[in-house]
């Protein structure tokens, strides 16, 4: 039998502030990759101090049974935040190692593609989108989340273009292929004021860049409106309404996430698609929103909702209930790929997020290859496992916050 001889975790915060990734080293020469995002030195604590007592010397293949001792232990002391996102990288590492065990990509392992390619959008970030609030300044917190900063004029700087040039932005992802855009021209006036109003005035400038992409390309290109969950009720309804004019294909989070009955309010009233959410972690937390019919749109990411293992049962439940998956990544290059392969093998995936100036700036400075995305689709991962590798260079001891544990 195999065991767990090592676990690493590096957080490269030159590259990356929030983001955190994990090595998981066996016996038998494999090596999973995994990772996730937000407050990395506390998920870095909850694995080496805690979860690596599970794993060191324990067998990498026996999947389900570590993820739901983990899983049973974190929620004895509260339903998992930190736990669940230090989970996830685990487990999409071990998933990692499985695919490498039996020489198949982990879409396989997971009963084999259902699709020739993945159909991809792509979310108007920047190249340090989500590093900090504004991409001109250095962070003011490495762990502030969910604000959508307006970026600044530059190269693949597309949150400034999505406000600034929105029409020349919009020619140029459908002269990419891409099917649909994501943008968050409200969250600035939320930073205003908490989110608990906004004004007939801000909605039309928030609605500008909106018109500008529609005259620009028509319906060549689906619009889909990020709102970071910043809304309370009115205001959300108010920007609804506004909104129905460019029939967005859907509107992600524009309400607050904390009551499933007000989401479910919001959609009913609003008459609009919404997503939700990659922020509601699990079943545990999808359920009420589908019983509740408080969702068109079901969104999930494979490295906080419970790594591969707990995100496909997320697919399989939203299809339960006939409603279609979108998986998310503004995070990291194996949250990506982790996605590409859970979309492969299940038919209730519609989309998978992108977030090009990330691909194209510095993921390559953390893996030793990037996905095939052409003409707005991606090809399936190729190789064993999850087919993607962490650069060596990133894992130098002295060079970054490095940790590992060793039995």
């Amino acid at each position: 039998m195999p065991v767990i001889t090592a676990i690493e975790t590096v957080i490269p915060a030159d590259i990356m502030p929030n983001l955190l990734l994990v090595r998981v080293h066996t016996d038998a020469g494999w090596v999973g990759c995994g990772e996730t995002y937000y407050t990395p030195h506390a998920i870095e604590a909850l694995i080496h101090d805690w979860m690596a007592e599970r794993l060191l010397g324990a067998d990498p293949l026996a999947i389900e049974s570590h993820w739901r001792f983990l899983y049973e232990r974190c929620s004895a002391f509260g339903y998992p935040g930190a736990e669940l996102r230090a989970l996830s990288a685990l487990d999409v590492a071990l998933w990692d190692i499985l695919g490498q065990a039996s020489g198949q990509p982990i879409y396989r392992l997971l009963g084999g593609p259902v699709k020739d390619r993945i159909p991809v959008y792509n979310t108007c970030g920047g190249p340090s989108y989500g590093a900090s609030i504004n991409d001109a300044a250095p962070p003011r917190h490495p762990g502030w989340p969910g604000y959508g900063d307006i970026g600044e004029r530059g190269s693949l700087q597309d949150n400034w273009a999505s406000l600034n040039a929105p029409a020349e932005l919009a020619r140029e992802l459908v002269a990419e292929g891409y099917p649909a855009m994501k943008l968050w021209p409200f969250d600035r006036f939320a930073h205003a004021n908490g989110g608990l109003h906004i004004s007939w005035k801000d909605i039309e400038e928030g609605m500008k860049p909106l018109r500008q992409i529609r005259d620009a390309v028509g319906m060549d290109i689906e619009i889909a409106i990020e709102g970071h969950g910043f809304f309370h009720l009115p205001a959300a309804l108010r920007i609804a309404e506004a909104l129905r004019e460019i029939k967005p294909i859907w509107l992600e989070d524009v309400v607050r996430l904390d009551n499933v009955q007000t989401i479910a309010d919001f959609r009913h009233q609003s008459g609009l698609p919404v997503s939700v959410s990659e922020m509601l972690l699990g079943r545990r937390e999808i359920l009420p929103i589908l019983q509740a019919q408080a969702a068109d749109y079901v969104m999930i990411d494979p490295t906080w909702s419970g790594g591969i293992s707990e995100s496909r049962r997320m697919v399989d439940l939203a299809q339960s209930f006939n409603v279609p998956v979108t998986i998310h990544d503004c995070t990291g290059p194996i949250t990506l790929f982790a996605g590409l392969h859970l979309a492969a093998a299940s038919t209730n995936v519609v989309f998978q997020e992108s977030v090009r100036a990330h691909i194209r700036t510095f993921y390559n400075q953390l893996v030793d290859r990037l996905p095939d995305i052409t003409n707005g689709t991606a090809a399936l991962p190729g190789g064993a496992g999850l087919g993607v590798r962490f650069v060596d260079e990133v894992f130098a001891p002295g060079q970054r916050s490095f940790r590992r544990s060793e039995p």
